[in-house]
């Protein structure tokens, strides 16, 4: 089998919305564009991956929307080894109808409020409906690694919260434990590293905003 040494998730640069959630009003999300500070962010990303692939082949998986498109392009990766695909799974979770901002912005408090896993946006998704195309994802990548000659390294190019989905997912972590999790900032690394045990450890945790509570968020 072809298990990679490395699996490796990044958020994209900074981008419009990032910046100003007014342009959601005007623009589709999908259809944003990175930021130059998130041009800058992806461009200097790019050096500390191609450092830590070197010569090895890597496998990129990226999500439909334009930002994550521009970030992977600026990572600046060597095309003779590395082999991008679109993976419309990885996108970034449906938040609605962005153009009542207004809405929006109340729906927010509500999902603080109830819990970014269950809360589900009007005519959007909720936090549990990524992690459920998530785990399809990951069904379609473990029977990948079956390839003899599947790449060492998987280059996984998202959005924050699917970063998260995809680390509860893999590493069976409880509701409790994600709805403590900060996302990562724009342009920011998280790596799945294979052990001489043959199961995977996360190069350095996800930043908390609290302690997490137990299965259920009671009491015990």
């Amino acid at each position: 089998m072809g298990r990679p040494r490395r699996i490796v998730l990044i958020r994209h640069g900074e981008s419009q919305g990032n910046r100003d959630d007014t342009i959601y009003e005007r623009v589709p999300d999908h259809a944003l564009e990175l930021t130059a500070t998130g041009k800058r962010q992806a461009t200097r990303a790019g050096e500390g991956l191609r450092e830590l692939f070197g010569d090895e082949r890597v496998q990129a998986f990226v999500s439909p929307y334009r930002r994550t498109w521009n970030t992977y392009r600026a990572l600046g990766l060597d095309p003779r080894l590395t082999r991008a695909k679109e993976e419309p799974r990885l996108r970034e979770q449906d938040w609605g109808n962005w153009q009542d901002v207004e809405d929006i912005q109340r729906q927010r408090k509500a999902r603080d409020a109830y819990g970014h896993f269950f809360y589900r946006f009007a005519m959007g998704e909720s936090g549990a409906d990524v992690y459920d195309r998530v785990g399809a994802f990951l069904e379609t990548l473990y029977r990948a690694f079956d390839q003899e000659d599947f790449p060492s390294n998987v280059l996984i190019v998202t959005h924050g919260i699917t970063m998260r989905l995809f680390c509860m997912r893999w590493f069976h972590w409880t509701v409790e434990e994600f709805e403590a999790l900060s996302n990562p900032e724009n342009a920011e690394t998280r790596a799945l590293l294979l052990q001489p045990s043959g199961r995977y450890v996360l190069d350095r945790p996800f930043d908390r905003w609290r302690t997490p509570g137990p299965p259920g968020g009671g009491d015990g």
